[in-house]
């Protein structure tokens, strides 16, 4: 009945064109100090609506996909959507509550609801019938993560850098975390009930893509050089999880995030010149995925800052010294010569020896002689001396 209805070729059809899932994983920079400084130009309130747009223009695309928002701190890197199972919702010092209550000696468990807000929290938007459930949701808990961790920052927390390579690892172990569920599960060759039966998978459909994830930062500062290690661990990691690292920065010049853009494959942008065009900069840079890059022209960088920072000094170098074993960098010669990674005895050679100077031979002048005379040489002139005729 099936080949007459034809079914098996509507049903392949459907599977062929299904849409594989996509997983936008952002980094917000919420480096107080930064945000005070393009405060005049783009306060964070504006950019955070404009990255809300954003976000549902992505979900908007299709039912499979997900977003996850992190904020890298001065201090830390906080989950801002999905909420963290473990949230700091006090700032560090307080002793757990407004009213200090406890109960036997410990502090009061918060009652949630059932989709995880708290009874206090403000549920107007849950309820409106002109947003998106979805879109109402992210909103709720972007907002309410990020009050919680602005009001939960210190004056002691107010560092000009930034947290920018522990968001990273966040986002990788997120990603890697959400692939698992979209693999294809492993059916084995046979089963031990019916050893006749054998497997129906191939190995095109393991093979097949099932997550098409990317990483985008949104910064505002300059990068650290003290963070030039784990942030390169973390991008040669997303880098052989074909992990495309997208930055958009708004103020700075993110030169760690450069390199990240140009070994991931990834998308940078510099909106420095003009920061209030967050939205178009979002959706026309970075709203398409991967696998949609390939058939658009992407922007490129046509400049890339590749340098490094030493392991010394954490100083960022034009030209260091180079461990043959581990690769560390060393803006100058360590004591000893000896790598402080690995121990290993440096090689110099006669580097620092003054070069051997050999003094030049002088030539003698030679004299021109014209008519069996000798001419002056100064003057170069064609007639000699007169001779006296005998």
């Amino acid at each position: 009945m099936n080949r007459i209805d034809a079914s098996d070729h509507y049903n392949e059809s459907a599977s062929k064109t299904s849409q594989v899932p996509s997983l936008l994983t952002i980094i917000i920079d919420t480096n107080p100090r930064a945000w005070a400084a393009l405060g005049d130009l783009l306060p964070i309130s504006k950019a955070v609506a404009n990255l809300l747009v954003f976000v549902n223009s992505h979900l908007a695309f299709g039912n499979d996909n997900h977003v996850a928002i992190l904020a890298a701190h001065t201090n830390r890197a906080v989950w801002l959507y999905p909420k963290s199972p473990n949230p700091d919702r006090h700032p560090p010092g307080t002793n757990g509550g407004s009213n200090g209550s406890t109960n036997n000696g410990q502090e009061d468990v918060e009652m949630t609801d059932v989709d995880g807000q708290l009874d206090g929290e403000a549920t107007g938007h849950r309820t409106s019938a002109n947003k998106f459930p979805q879109f109402t949701q992210v909103e709720s808990s972007i907002l309410t993560s990020l009050r919680s961790l602005i009001n939960g920052t210190a004056p002691s927390d107010l560092h000009p850098t930034t947290l920018i390579s522990g968001a990273l690892s966040l986002a990788l172990s997120y990603t890697n975390k959400i692939a698992h569920t979209f693999e294809v599960p492993k059916a084995s060759s046979s089963d031990p009930a019916n050893p006749t039966s054998t497997s129906t998978t191939t190995p095109a459909d393991a093979s097949a893509a099932t997550l098409h994830s990317r990483i985008l930062v949104l910064s505002v500062s300059d990068s650290e050089p003290a963070q030039y290690i784990p942030t390169m661990n973390a991008v040669f990691a997303a880098s052989h999880a074909r992990i495309p690292v997208d930055t958009l920065a708004l103020r700075g010049t993110p030169t760690f995030l450069q390199q990240a853009a140009f070994i991931t494959g990834g998308t940078y942008l510099s909106a420095a010149a003009n920061p209030r065009a967050l939205l178009s900069y979002l959706l026309f840079g970075f709203l398409a995925d991967a696998e949609a890059r390939r058939s658009l022209v992407a922007p490129t960088q046509d400049v890339v800052d590749f340098r490094a920072a030493c392991f010394c000094h954490r100083r960022v170098v034009d030209a260091g010294f180079v461990c043959s074993i581990c690769l560390s960098i060393f803006c100058e010669v360590p004591d000893g010569a000896e790598c402080l990674t690995c121990g290993t005895k440096l090689a110099l050679g006669n580097y620092g020896a003054k070069p051997a100077v050999i003094p030049r031979a002088r030539k003698k002048k030679k004299k021109a002689r014209v008519n069996g005379a000798t001419g002056r040489e100064e003057t170069g002139s064609a007639t000699g001396t007169p001779v006296p005729i005998s």
